[in-house]
């Protein structure tokens, strides 16, 4: 759902009436609450339990609304805002029967016995994290009680508000499972569907719009398309609509994934093998960076699937040994060529590479290791400690191949020297021990 459909739904609870037609404030003031403990840095994971902090910010907002004929019960709202269809009760165990045959809560006892605690949707905690969020649902929750339409919050001058984001992401991932699925679209044509849900932007606003979320997701190891090359220099809030967008998909981000790490059972055909180098290497390729942040958004990691994808490893390492081979061959160095050795295989993966070739202009061994990726030149990978250390020692014989856009059709291009020279490193495991 998106920030509107949730606006929606803030701004139309079921609300008890009272003669006359008052309007009971109870849910409102329940929500504001949690809105409130948001606003503290009181809420950091999705769990809102009925403790004395929700029942305190509940009362305030609860005196500021209620009517004559209004009783301060912070249990009611607690139990009955389950029929918005975003706020969800974790049922105690062993109390799944009794929790089933309530209609209402008669007290705070009710709550205490049988529910553990409420968790929202996913994607509205991540929403929730955000200040102009909350005070988009804020407004909402006040015209269950009035008329008054505060949503020009969201307007943010020329900048491109919440929105538009959300629209311009929606079209983004809608675009990156055609590409991981193999099936041919239309960019201009996506865009200029788009811009019936934008305001008046230009073609080069949007297309720098999906070259921002290439960027962001690279930096959490996610696939992106590879027609949009990244843009760092992106709007905050863009990334804050991406990583909600993350928690309310997560069944449509993992089929992404699914597709974006399937190896077909032969590696890819390539005819002119004099094209598949790449001179061009990325300025300074991405590190994976998990943001900084507190709230919810399981992202699986995409960088990581590939790395533990043994068969895909494995056709890149093949797809570079026959490349060397060529490569031998066309520089009329034959015997050389009969010599490349897949050393990761028949030696095993702990020597620090994977293929030994040779460099005829420097009459030596070539040490290379091969990072295979489906997606894109500038996709994240991870590289070991030992595999690191090899490429310091032996940096004047040492090469990393990065095999990139291998399911559609291949390229590589090649990291020479010590790997952090060309690379932004950042650790990414721990060893455990039990000693002191």
């Amino acid at each position: 759902m998106s920030l509107l459909d949730y606006e929606r739904g803030f701004s139309s609870l079921k609300v008890n009436t009272h003669g006359g037609g008052e309007k009971s404030p109870h849910k409102v003031a329940m929500l504001l609450a949690v809105l409130d403990l948001f606003d503290a840095n009181e809420i950091n994971e999705n769990r809102i339990d009925f403790n004395e902090k929700l029942k305190t910010k509940f009362s305030a907002n609860f005196n500021t609304l209620a009517g004559p004929r209004d009783r301060d019960n912070p249990h009611l709202p607690y139990f009955h805002l389950r029929s918005s269809g975003f706020w969800h009760h974790r049922v105690k165990a062993g109390c799944s029967g009794v929790y089933a045959s309530l209609s209402t809560a008669s007290g705070a006892a009710v709550i205490q016995e049988n529910i553990d605690f409420v968790y929202l949707d996913d994607e509205l905690f991540e929403l929730l994290s955000y200040g102009t969020c909350r005070e988009l649902l804020r407004a909402a929750l006040y015209r269950n009680l009035n008329s008054n339409d505060l949503s020009k919050l969201l307007n943010v001058g020329a900048g491109w508000d919440w929105l538009e984001c959300e629209a311009v992401v929606g079209d983004y991932f809608e675009m990156l499972n055609l590409e991981q699925s193999g099936v041919s679209y239309n960019k201009a044509a996506h865009r200029r569907k788009l811009k019936a849900a934008l305001n008046g932007r230009s073609d080069g606003s949007i297309e720098y719009k999906h070259q921002n979320i290439s960027a962001i997701l690279l930096e959490m190891g996610q696939p992106y398309i590879p027609g949009y090359k990244p843009a760092f220099n992106y709007q905050a809030q863009l990334k804050s609509v991406v990583l909600t967008y993350l928690a309310g998909h997560q069944s449509d981000i993992d089929r992404i994934l699914e597709k974006a790490t399937q190896v077909s059972s032969e590696p890819p055909e390539i005819i002119d093998w004099l094209a598949v180098l790449d001179a061009e290497i990325p300025e300074r390729i991405v590190s994976i960076q998990e943001p900084h942040r507190r709230y919810l958004a399981s992202r699986p990691n995409f960088a990581e699937r590939e790395r533990v994808n043994r068969k895909l490893g494995e056709q890149g390492e093949a797809f570079v040994i026959e490349f060397e081979r060529r490569r031998l061959i066309a520089l009329e160095r034959a015997d050389l060529a009969a010599e490349v050795m897949w050393t990761s295989k028949e030696e095993g993966d702990g020597r620090g590479y994977d293929v030994r070739s040779f460099d005829p202009d420097l009459d030596s061994e070539l040490f290379i290791e091969v990072k295979t990726t489906n997606n894109g030149k500038y996709q994240p990978f991870f590289i070991s400690a030992n595999e690191l250390a090899f490429s310091k020692e032996r940096a004047e014989q040492y090469s990393l191949y990065r095999v990139f856009d291998f399911k559609k059709k291949a390229r590589i291009f090649q990291l020479p020297g010590a790997v952090d020279k060309h690379v932004n490193l950042l650790p990414n495991s721990y060893r455990a021990s039990f000693s002191q």
